[in-house]
């Protein structure tokens, strides 16, 4: 699953994509964040009705204030959930334009939803002086507080987890602290640990006491960089599901950055075809010996 700037000794050749989970919690909380803007910015048309019709020439204070205080509380709520949902699916810092966009959105539609409002409050020459400066005091304030909450200050991005999520796995393999595992990298870094572990213990022999982190899958198609669906990697080229098929090997990371996501069921089998002693043929062979 997958901070600041690149570290060079950071294995980021498997880039971080967001589970079917993350994808479904950020869209969820997307369509209530623009469900809550919508509102917020409904609130504002009806301010702007109101004020157009005298409303508030001589009286309803509390009422405008309501309105800016809702206006605010909606948009704040919007910003927060987009935050959230930004967190499950990031966008790309490479992609500098959307990266900017999806994470300040939040501050941008609170500026829309709050800024005509307060200008023609201030613009209206028939509203009692004392009541335009109050709520137009107030609207600033709300404003400049709703806008700075929907300001992301540091977010998060595709890179960053990438980074995080390799930093995990090797983390986890080195049975170290785990300071890099967040939430949202966690899952897919302990399945990157997992099957590298699956794949040493697999490939151990005389020459590689330790086993390898090296596997073997079916190449992307057409010369694509990534697989348009998940493949499963295998413990050598010589195993049956590979014949006679165009062979890409690397390390387990590499294999999940070209979507070969799915370790091979047949590890003993495997161990056969490809000359490494299984535990059970071991097991096997030691009675008989006896």
């Amino acid at each position: 699953m997958s901070d600041d700037k690149p570290a060079s000794e950071v294995d980021v050749t498997k880039e971080w994509r967001a589970t079917q989970g993350q994808k479904s919690a950020a869209t969820r909380l997307r369509i209530f964040a623009a469900i809550s803007w919508v509102v917020a910015i409904g609130t504002e048309i009806a301010g702007v009705v109101l004020l157009r019709q005298h409303k508030f020439d001589h009286g309803n204070l509390p009422l405008l204030i309501g309105l800016l205080v809702a206006i605010a509380i909606f948009a704040i709520a919007g910003s927060l959930m987009w935050k959230a949902a930004n967190k499950h699916d990031p966008a790309r810092e490479s992609d500098s334009a959307r990266f900017f966009f999806q994470n300040q959105l939040g501050a941008i539609i609170t500026v829309i939803a709050f800024l005509p409002l307060i200008v023609l409050i201030f613009m209206d020459k028939d509203m009692d002086p004392k009541n335009k400066k109050i709520a137009g005091g107030v609207g600033v304030v709300l404003a400049a507080a709703a806008t700075l909450i929907g300001v992301d200050f540091n977010p998060p991005s595709v890179e960053q987890y990438t980074k995080d999520m390799n930093t995990c796995a090797s983390q986890i393999k080195a049975n170290q602290p785990t300071t890099a595992c967040s939430p949202e990298v966690a899952e897919q870094a302990k399945a990157i640990a997992a099957d590298s572990k699956t794949v040493a213990d697999a490939t151990k022999d005389a020459a590689h006491p330790n086993g390898q982190d090296v596997v073997y899958w079916i190449a992307p198609e057409n010369g694509a960089k990534k697989s348009s669906t998940p493949h499963v990697f295998h413990i050598c080229q010589g195993v049956s599901p590979l014949n006679n098929k165009t062979v890409n090997h690397g390390s387990v990371t590499e294999a999940y950055a070209e979507n070969a996501t799915r370790i091979t069921k047949q590890i003993p089998m495997e161990q056969r075809q490809c000359g490494y002693a299984s535990p059970e043929v071991d097991k096997a062979a030691a009675p008989a010996a006896g």
